[in-house]
């Protein structure tokens, strides 16, 4: 453009000054992280007043948040063995976050992950779990509705189920898949191993193979869990031997940080291969789904973020074809909030469900299991392997208060890790654990 050439922002001589100018101007940083101490709210706002938790038996932290309202929201924060360490993130959680408006749960979950120089882990993220159920919560009570409304409505009426059976140590276990088949269960998961060498006898393998002929044999779909026991020797050995006999799933086939070893596996077979447990993050998976190396992604919702992160890894799975199907052998209020994901994902394929589970009763059936602390457990019945839409406000469930505090009370000195049981406290009784 010559320079005698004019337009309405003056010559191109002009143009030019005014944009070194500019750029040589110092430009004010706006500080976001200061500007909001206690959050974004306005006058309307129904603002976070207490942050509870409680470590109840069997090996469950449950959160409890009250609003200025007087609106209770139940979250829950339950990381296998480690609830103190949880506990003490919460501290942290309390000092942050109480005054801040219950309804902002993306605000205050961006807060609590980014703002601190350490992010993600399974104890910043178990914690991050229980208050972000929570604020669903409460903000589905607040607006008088299920959270699968709030997430753009539900895309099933019913969610597909699996039990456990087995125990740690798998045996018994087609008489166990009677009982559960009569429960209404069309599907059931075990442990695929006991333990196994790094490189054991291919004989070691043959009772797997058994135990999966045999639970097959009565009409009933069964996952197996390798929780990362079996090496890669005798992962690929072990996916073979079963592969004739068409398991629903196999689980954590090798341990997560195993991407490319995982792949050639993958390679090796057609049966569907499934993880996540161990994964927190959109972050964590992302690795898993960019090397094509799993079917299934199964995020823990007491462990991935809640409801908001755990949302965003399966819609994120959904674009690599891989199906949704959280991981939960915890309590009512993860099982609850997995399935408002359930209702409401189009790429769900089926939920964990852990009642009747053996990390949750002593040898004689009895001690606090997943109706134990619920006052309306009839909305997890079990029909054709399907739980039915949960339709009442926020997760949908209604906890016993009383028995949560009176537990929590007695059991201050109770460690899972410790390898107690999950009998009840004196002076306070479970029943049989839920019904049949």
């Amino acid at each position: 453009m010559p320079a005698t050439t004019r337009n309405q922002y003056g010559s191109s001589s002009q143009i030019l000054l005014r944009a070194k100018t500019d750029l040589l101007t110092p430009v004010s940083v706006v500080q976001y992280t200061t500007a909001w101490p206690q959050g974004l709210k306005d006058t309307k706002s129904d603002l976070i007043k207490k942050i509870e938790t409680f470590r109840v038996r069997p090996r469950w932290l449950f959160v409890r948040v009250e609003t200025e309202k007087g609106i209770v929201g139940w979250g829950e924060a339950t990381l296998e063995g480690h609830s103190e360490a949880v506990e003490g993130a919460f501290a942290d959680f309390r000092e942050r976050f109480i005054g801040w408006d219950a309804a902002n749960i993306e605000d205050i979950y961006q807060t609590a992950y980014r703002h601190r120089f350490y992010r993600g882990g399974e104890v910043l993220m178990s914690a991050l779990s229980g208050l972000d159920i929570a604020l669903w919560d409460i903000k589905g009570k607040t607006l008088g509705v299920p959270v699968w409304e709030l997430l753009g409505g539900k895309v099933r009426e019913r969610a597909n189920v699996y039990g456990w059976i087995g125990g740690d140590r798998p045996s018994d276990v087609l008489e166990q898949a009677k009982e559960r088949k009569a429960q209404g269960f069309t599907a059931v998961k075990m442990n695929a191993v006991e333990s196994l060498a790094w490189l054991d006898s291919p004989h070691a393998l043959e009772a797997t193979v058994q135990r999966l002929k045999e639970v097959k044999s009565i009409g009933i779909d069964v996952g197996l869990d390798f929780h990362g026991r079996v090496h890669k020797t005798l992962a690929k050995q072990l996916a073979r031997a079963l592969e004739p006999h068409q398991p629903l799933f196999i689980e954590e086939p090798l341990l997560p940080g195993q991407v490319e070893e995982l792949k050639k596996l993958y390679a090796q077979t057609t049966i569907p291969i499934a993880l996540g447990e161990r994964l927190f993050t959109r972050q964590d998976v992302r690795p898993y789904l960019e090397a094509g190396c799993i079917d299934i992604i199964q995020p823990d919702i007491s462990h991935s973020g809640g409801i908001s992160e755990t949302r965003r890894i399966a819609n994120m799975a959904e674009t690599y074809d891989v199906g949704f199907a959280p991981h939960c052998p915890l309590g009512p209020i993860a099982f609850a909030a997995s399935l408002q994901l359930a209702f409401s994902t189009p790429n769900f394929l089926i939920c964990e469900m852990s009642w009747k589970m053996h990390y949750n009763l002593t040898a004689d059936g009895k001690g606090p299991d997943l109706f134990t602390y619920m006052k309306n457990p009839e909305v997890f019945e079990v029909k054709d392997g399907m739980v039915s839409l949960l339709t009442a406000p926020g997760l949908g469930i209604e906890m016993n208060e009383e028995l949560i505090r009176e537990n929590a009370a007695a059991n201050l000195d109770f460690s899972w890790h410790k390898g107690e049981s999950a009998a009840a406290p004196a002076g306070v009784d479970f029943g049989d654990g839920g019904g049949d």
